[in-house]
């Protein structure tokens, strides 16, 4: 099986592509358009800032590419976001494969609630899908993110953190995951060894 990882200037990329080691699987890490184009399936993770990630996806075509993909592609954290409409991160429009809006938490108490958002929480209201299949009810998973996915008909399962967002979504061959599926445990391998398989 041949996996694409997406190079487009980003953190955590190597954690996702040890994760997928550890499942027996030796991605690649390109921004080669052909290369992503032929892959099996296409991973798309990232830690950043979403209007210096787009820059860097518009400057190769990145952007055109991934909204023609048809295999299996997975986002990751920021992949999440970008995948998204819009993001309130330095008003920065987005790739639009999920009509979704990305907004920045704003703590109603402080004290309760800290942005970043850090730390292990719950899926919860899980669907019927490939992606969640054999999960335990309201798994944990753990989050790195200041900036969160809207609700909507496209929402997978969602997290409560000040309120409740997308944890996860999906579109046709697109799916993405807030939470980091590489830091998560035995959770976060089984939602990457679902992906590998649909």
């Amino acid at each position: 099986m041949k996996i694409a990882v997406i190079k487009y200037n980003s953190g955590n990329v190597q954690s996702v592509l040890y994760a997928l080691e550890r499942l027996g699987v030796q991605a690649e890490l390109t921004d080669d358009a052909e290369k992503i184009r032929s892959a099996d399936k296409v991973v798309f993770p990232g830690q950043g800032e979403a209007s210096t990630a787009m820059k860097y996806l518009k400057k190769r075509n990145l952007d055109t590419l991934i909204g023609d993909l048809k295999q299996p592609f997975l986002g990751v954290c920021l992949g999440l976001q970008l995948l998204c409409e819009h993001s309130e991160e330095n008003d920065t429009k987005c790739l639009g494969i999920f009509p979704v809006k990305v907004k920045k938490f704003v703590p109603e108490n402080s004290q309760e609630f800290k942005v970043p958002h850090v730390g292990w929480n719950e899926l919860e209201d899980l669907k019927n899908n490939p992606l969640l299949a054999d999960l335990p009810a309201n798994p944990f998973v753990y989050y790195v993110h200041s900036y969160y996915a809207e609700l909507s008909n496209l929402t997978l399962a969602s997290t409560h953190y000040i309120h409740d967002f997308s944890g996860i979504l999906h579109r046709d061959n697109y799916y993405a995951i807030q939470a980091h599926p590489e830091k998560s445990g035995l959770v976060g391998e089984k939602l990457l060894s679902n992906f590998l398989r649909i």
